[in-house]
């Protein structure tokens, strides 16, 4: 564990009796006392504390903000200040390099970056961008589910007023919190950065409250397949391209085909095609029969017996809030929707169902 790096909040997990294990280079919380169902069920309930000082926060200068475009398939130029926007950095060959949050505030640009891909997203923007600053002296938490607003608000009442993907820079007892209206789960919340010093007090606050619980990288990672949203690494990589992974949506307007600023980043070519005339592989829902559930790697068929091998599931567990497993696949395109596939489990072709997703409805404040 020694090569492990250490979360500012380190004492304040074992104090809450965290079982730490190693994830992207840091010792982290995968669970608390309550355990990782109850912190699920409490976040869509409730609130939950996230501990994600593991990403990358990242700032660049306002003038950045066109050569920062030539990397993603996304609208920088037109975000608006106070605004955020999800983004993909995409690679020459039309896969995905990493997801990211893109803020445009009124001095800079701030950027978080997914902890596995943090040395090379920056590396990959310093590359291209004058100016990448790799911020270092702050935590940063995420309060996630229908009362977070109502917890967040009495330590920094202006919350209220911030609708999803608003981003503000606010005092709380004489340090800035850099907030934005988002997060991870599929419920409303907020991700705050706080200076490192001042993250044990600011979040010690948050979990003196009533609705707050803190919760671990187990249930982070069911709340987030409940909401089907992607995880670098499982259902994006370099060899998936946005369309692939369902995520056509983030290919901003401007940026497509016909657009004011068409293509120009990595991978046009492909993407912009595939948007067309449609892509060889496509993400789905899964809903396994039975209990047991199918993690990621278990290889998809079209068939109980025989048949041909047509997939594999990226990701895959238990989602608490629907009682039953949960998974996410790529699947060949040709593989009709309403087909039936079979996930090979320990020997056994197990059938599971094709279901649109989110398993659950996100609540977000617009």
């Amino acid at each position: 564990m020694t090569d492990l790096k250490e979360l500012p909040l380190k004492a304040l997990h074992e104090a809450h009796g965290a079982k730490m294990v190693p994830f992207a280079g840091y010792e982290m919380p995968v669970q608390y006392a309550a355990g990782v169902m109850a912190e699920h069920l409490h976040t869509r309930q409730k609130a939950g504390l996230f501990d994600v000082s593991h990403m990358g926060q990242v700032l660049l200068p306002l003038s950045a903000d066109k050569a920062l475009e030539a990397l993603v398939p996304v609208d920088v130029q037109g975000l608006k200040q106070g605004r955020q926007r999800y983004g993909l950095f995409t690679n020459d060959a039309g896969g995905v390099l990493d997801d990211l949050m893109i803020a445009r505030r009124a001095g800079d640009l701030f950027l978080v970056v997914n902890a596995s891909r943090k040395e090379h997203d920056i590396a990959h923007m310093r590359g291209a961008v004058d100016g990448v600053v790799e911020v270092t002296d702050r935590a940063l938490l995420a309060l996630q589910g229908p009362l977070a607003e109502t917890a967040l608000a009495r330590l920094v009442p202006s919350v209220s007023e911030m609708k999803f993907m608003d981003v503000a820079q606010v005092d709380w007892q004489g340090v800035e919190l850099w907030i934005s209206r988002s997060g991870y789960t599929g419920e409303d919340g907020y991700e705050i950065s706080v200076p490192a010093e001042a993250a044990e007090k600011f979040a010690a606050a948050l979990l003196e409250m009533e609705e707050v619980l803190p919760i671990g990288l187990g249930a982070r990672d069911s709340l987030r397949m409940e909401a089907g949203m992607p995880l670098y690494g499982n259902d994006l990589a370099e060899d998936i391209s946005p369309i692939e992974a369902g995520l056509t949506w983030a290919v901003n307007k401007v940026r497509r085909a016909g657009g004011d600023r068409a293509g120009g980043f990595p991978g046009a070519a492909r993407i912009l095609d595939e948007m067309q005339n449609g892509a060889p592989r496509r993400r789905v829902g899964l809903r396994p029969e039975g209990r047991a559930p199918m993690r990621g790697g278990v290889v998809l068929f079209d068939a109980a017996e025989g048949g041909r091998e047509v997939g594999v599931i990226t990701s895959g567990g238990f989602g608490p809030s629907i009682a039953a497993p949960i998974a996410m696949g790529l699947i060949d395109s040709s593989v009709p929707a309403d087909a039936t596939l079979f996930g090979e489990v320990r020997g056994k072709r197990l059938p599971a169902a094709q279901t649109d997703l989110p398993f659950h409805k996100p609540d977000y404040k617009r």
